[in-house]
């Protein structure tokens, strides 16, 4: 089992103890400039965002306990079109529009299932796992028919660990190269060894970009998490690095090195686990949605899903360290319950923060040093939708290029 870089565990701590000590933002830092509010409102803006980045990213699609075994799919829909990702009878994922190249009926509706192939209930054309056309009926009828140009069509999909992810572009750069630094970092919470725990979706009425900024900074415990998680972090310490391609990487300190949440005690721990994630808080951000506070216990991925222009969906998904053929530990209801309870503190507001970003009095979001990981992510944003794009009084001005990590730097 790799191990985290032991490299990457020295920087952070000596960045929580700077972060400690320090009386201002660091020599050189800029004041970020102002978010334009029409990002979170404006249809035109949103119908780029939609584009270029929701139909064009990598995005979680599922983990393979979902897919055990060949010819086990489920029904995917967060790329606007159905997709199917199936595991193939050769062992490898893959993912196809749930769209027969005869006439477009659906292969499934099902959200989940196990066959032998694809059949279209239409006609009945008829696929492989792999995606090959391999039957249809009447084919005398067809001229100069060659079955090998009309398979399912695919999109790309990618294994990291035990997770799945999918993109609709077809010019998709390699999902591993993307991710820079972050394997290396995550590989001590034992990706090959976790399992699918739990699953649940909750709407909320708030443009996406609203509900994803507050899992992007901590500077709002002592205000909205008071008796939650404010009594065992200690923001103050909160260290932040930012990678290439809008990643980044949030640690916050526990209050007392030798805390131990009493909700997972018992628990299965990875043993491989660095200090970092064992005695502190680390949460990923994987861009565009992906927002993950890893523990040596197990983690949730928190997805973050567009709706609509005032509407979204977080998805909450726990993963646990494999625990064997037994039970799964009692305690992980009363763990997802007890999240569940502190999400509810992040989105009480949501709503209201949606009304107030609308209003004329609105003209955009100001941003301190601990709330960087925002503008990064907006940053980010522009790039993909590619800045001469993007109306000039909505765009962010990139500032943060000296702050962020460039990999092996």
């Amino acid at each position: 089992m790799q191990v985290v870089n032991p490299a990457a565990v020295a920087p952070i701590k000596a960045g929580m103890q700077y972060e400690f000590e320090r009386t201002a933002p660091p020599e050189g830092f800029p004041a970020l400039p102002r978010i334009p509010g029409g990002r979170y409102t404006d249809p035109a803006f949103l119908a780029l965002e939609d584009a270029y980045v929701w139909k064009r990213s990598w995005l979680y699609g599922c983990h393979i306990d979902e897919i055990p075994e060949p010819g086990h799919f489920v029904l995917y829909k967060r790329l606007g079109a159905p997709v199917i990702i199936v595991h193939g009878k050769d062992g490898v994922v893959r993912a196809f529009y749930n769209t027969c190249s005869h006439r477009g009926a659906p292969l499934v509706k099902d959200v989940a299932g196990q066959v032998d192939g694809f059949s279209c209930p239409y006609h009945g054309w008829t696929y492989a796992l792999d995606g090959r056309l391999i039957n249809l009926r009447d084919k005398r009828d067809f001229r100069d028919f060659d079955m090998s140009c009309h398979p399912l069509k695919a999109i790309a999909c990618e294994r990291y660990g035990n997770w799945i992810f999918v993109n609709g572009d077809a010019q998709a750069e390699p999902f591993a190269e993307t991710l820079g630094e972050i394997p290396s970092h995550m590989a001590d919470v034992g990706l090959d060894e976790l399992r699918f725990v739990h699953k649940k979706s909750y709407r909320v009425q708030c443009n996406v970009k609203v509900l994803l900024d507050a899992f992007l900074e901590v500077y709002h415990l002592k205000s909205i998490h008071q008796n939650t998680v404010d009594r065992f972090l200690d923001y103050r310490g909160t260290t932040i690095t930012l990678w290439p391609r809008g990643h980044s990487l949030m640690v916050t300190p526990n209050r007392r090195p030798d805390w131990e949440d009493p909700g997972v005690k018992g628990m299965r721990k990875v043993a491989t686990a660095s200090e970092i994630t064992a005695k502190h808080n680390p949460s990923y951000n994987i861009w565009p949605n992906l927002v993950t506070p890893i523990a040596d216990s197990g983690l949730p991925f928190l997805l973050f899903w567009p709706l609509g222009p005032r509407e979204m969906e977080i998805e909450v998904i726990w993963f646990a360290p494999d625990w064997g053929g037994g039970e799964l530990h009692p305690l992980w209801p009363a763990r997802i319950a007890n999240f569940e309870r502190i999400l509810y503190e992040d989105t009480q507001f949501a709503v209201h923060i949606q009304e107030s970003v609308e209003s004329p009095a609105y003209a955009g979001i100001t941003l301190n040093y601990q709330e960087r990981r925002l503008y990064h992510w907006h940053e980010e944003l522009d790039r993909r939708i590619g800045p001469e794009r993007v109306p000039e009084a909505l765009r962010v001005t990139p500032v943060l290029g000296p702050f962020v990590k460039q990999h092996g730097v």
